[in-house]
C-alpha cells in the first residue's frame, strides 16, 4: 500500500467507523414514510446522480457501481468514495406549505481489483479474468413524519377524534460485492444485510367529552434480514477493425447491455407494541396497558425487482445511456405494521425510467481544466408502490471534477444536482433540490509486487 494511503488509513477508518455509528437518518418531515419501511433513498453514487441514476450498463475504472455488481470487473485502482447530500424541499397541501432543510452521510465505500494492471505489464503476462470487489454501507429508508388528521369516531360519530401519528427511524444496507469480467462479458454478485429500527406512535385523543380521554399506541420495530443480486453486463464493439488497427483506447466504440436483479427475499422483524388508554379525569390512576407484547414475524417479504439498460459509449469522450426497473411489490409482506396482509394496504407493482449522459470534451487536455471535467445530465420518473398515484419525477446535473494527487494519481470529487417532485398532486405534494457531494480516491499501488535485484 502506497505512503500516500498510509498515512490516510487513521482517517478512513474514523470515517467508516462513523459512518456505521450515525446513519441517524436526517430530521425531515416525510408524511409519505409513515408506510412500507419508509421513503427509498438513493442507492447510486454521486457519479451516476448527475446521469439520473444510471446504474445497469454503468461501469468506470475508476468508480464503484455496486448496484450492478458486474460492473466491478472494470475497476483499475482501488477506490474510497464517500458522499453527503443536503436538500432543501417544501411540502405543499392545498393553500399551506412548509420549507424543510436535510442532509447527511450518504454512502462509504471501498472497492479494489484484486489483480494488479501495473503487474500484468512489468511480467508481461495479462490474465484473461479480471476479479474486482467492494463493500459498501449505506441507508436504505428514512422513516421520519409528524401527520394529524381530525374527524368523527368509525364507530360513534358523536365523538370527535384527533389523531396524531409520528415516527422516525429507518433501515440500512451493508453490501458486499465481486465482479468478473471475461473478454466482453462480466458478471457478478452483491450479498449483504438490511437491518435498521422503525419507531411509530400513534395517539387518539377524544376531544368532545367532559375529561380528556386519549388512547396511545407505540411500536417499536427492529428489522434485519439477508439481501442478495446477481448482475450481468455485456460490450458490444461497433467499431472492431478500426479499434485494432489503432489500438487506441480512445477511438473504441461501444454498446453496453446490462440487467441485474434479484428474487423475492425474506426479512426479520420484532416489533415491542405497547397500548395505554389515559383518563385525565383520573390522574395518575387514570393510566390503563391495553397491550404490552412482543411480536416476532420471519414471515416478511420484500420484493423481486429487475432492471435493465442499454448504454452507447466513447470512452474518454461520451456516454448516453437508458434504463427501465420494475418492483414486484404486490409481493410485500410486512406482517409488524400489516401491509401486505388481506386485511391491511396492499402495493402495487412500480416501475423506473431514466435516461442520462456523460460528456467529456477532452480527457487528455493538458492546458484546460474545464476539458476535462466530465459533464452529466439526466431525468427520471418513479412509480412508488405504497398509493396510487404516488410519483417521482425529476432532472439532474452533475460534475466530474479530477484531481491529480501525489504519484499523478487521479481522483474525483464528483457533484451532482438534481430538482424533482415527489408526492401525489391533489394531496402533498414535495418540491425537492437535492445536491450530492463525493469523493472518490484512488490508488494503483494496492497488490503490486515489487522486486529488488
Amino acid at each position: 500500500m502506497s505512503n500516500y494511503w498510509n498515512k490516510n488509513f487513521t482517517l478512513l477508518c474514523f470515517l467508516i467507523f462513523g459512518a456505521a455509528t450515525s446513519f441517524a437518518q436526517p430530521k425531515d418531515n416525510a408524511p409519505y414514510s409513515r408506510f412500507g419501511l419508509g421513503d427509498p433513498l438513493n442507492q447510486f453514487f454521486s457519479s451516476a446522480a448527475g446521469m439520473g441514476g444510471l446504474s445497469a450498463t454503468y461501469a468506470d475504472p475508476f468508480h464503484v457501481n455496486f448496484l450492478n455488481p458486474a460492473s466491478l470487473g472494470h475497476l483499475a485502482s482501488a477506490t474510497f468514495e464517500v458522499g453527503v447530500f443536503g436538500e432543501n424541499s417544501t411540502l405543499e397541501s392545498n393553500d399551506l406549505s412548509q420549507e424543510i432543510w436535510s442532509g447527511n452521510l450518504n454512502y462509504i465505500s471501498l472497492g479494489f481489483p484484486l489483480q494488479n494492471n501495473l503487474n500484468a505489464v512489468l511480467n508481461r503476462k495479462v490474465k484473461p479474468v479480471k476479479w474486482g470487489m467492494n463493500i459498501a454501507l449505506l441507508p436504505y429508508t428514512n422513516v421520519d413524519y409528524e401527520v394529524q388528521t381530525e374527524g368523527p369516531h368509525p364507530v360513534n360519530d358523536t365523538l370527535d377524534v384527533l389523531n396524531i401519528f409520528e415516527g422516525n427511524g429507518g433501515t440500512n444496507r451493508l453490501i458486499w460485492s465481486n465482479g468478473w469480467k471475461y473478454k466482453n462479458f462480466s458478471g457478478g454478485i452483491n450479498m449483504g444485510l438490511i437491518f435498521g429500527k422503525l419507531e411509530k406512535d400513534r395517539s387518539a385523543i377524544f376531544q368532545n367529552l367532559d375529561a380528556s380521554y386519549d388512547d396511545r399506541f407505540t411500536d417499536d420495530i427492529s428489522v434485519s434480514g439477508f439481501v442478495w443480486s446477481v448482475g450481468a453486463q455485456y460490450q458490444l464493439l461497433l467499431n472492431k477493425e478500426e479499434y485494432e488497427k489503432s489500438k487506441n483506447l480512445g477511438d473504441k466504440k461501444s454498446l453496453i447491455f446490462g440487467l441485474y436483479g434479484n428474487s423475492k427475499t425474506g426479512f426479520k422483524t420484532t416489533n415491542d407494541r405497547l397500548a395505554i388508554g389515559i383518563n385525565s379525569r383520573l390522574g395518575s390512576l387514570g393510566v390503563d396497558t391495553l397491550v404490552n407484547e412482543q411480536i416476532i414475524s420471519k414471515d416478511n417479504k420484500l420484493p423481486a425487482e429487475f432492471t435493465a439498460g442499454v448504454m452507447y459509449e466513447h470512452i474518454g469522450k461520451l456516454r448516453v445511456g437508458f434504463e427501465y426497473s420494475i418492483g414486484k411489490w404486490s409481493g410485500y409482506v410486512n406482517e409488524a405494521t400489516g401491509e401486505g396482509t388481506p386485511d391491511g394496504i396492499q402495493f402495487s407493482d412500480s416501475q423506473r425510467i431514466s435516461a442520462g449522459l456523460e460528456w467529456i470534451p477532452d480527457a487528455t487536455s493538458y492546458n484546460s481544466f474545464l476539458k476535462r471535467v466530465r459533464y452529466r445530465f439526466g431525468a427520471y420518473y418513479h412509480d412508488d408502490p405504497r398509493l396510487e398515484d404516488l410519483k417521482n419525477t425529476g432532472i439532474s446535473f452533475g460534475l466530474g471534477l479530477p484531481i491529480v494527487l501525489p504519484r499523478q494519481q487521479t481522483s474525483f470529487v464528483n457533484i451532482a444536482f438534481e430538482y424533482g417532485k415527489f408526492g401525489i398532486s391533489d394531496s402533498i405534494e414535495e418540491k425537492y433540490f437535492r445536491t450530492t457531494i463525493g469523493f472518490t480516491l484512488n490508488d494503483n499501488s494496492w497488490f503490486f509486487k515489487r522486486k529488488f535485484n
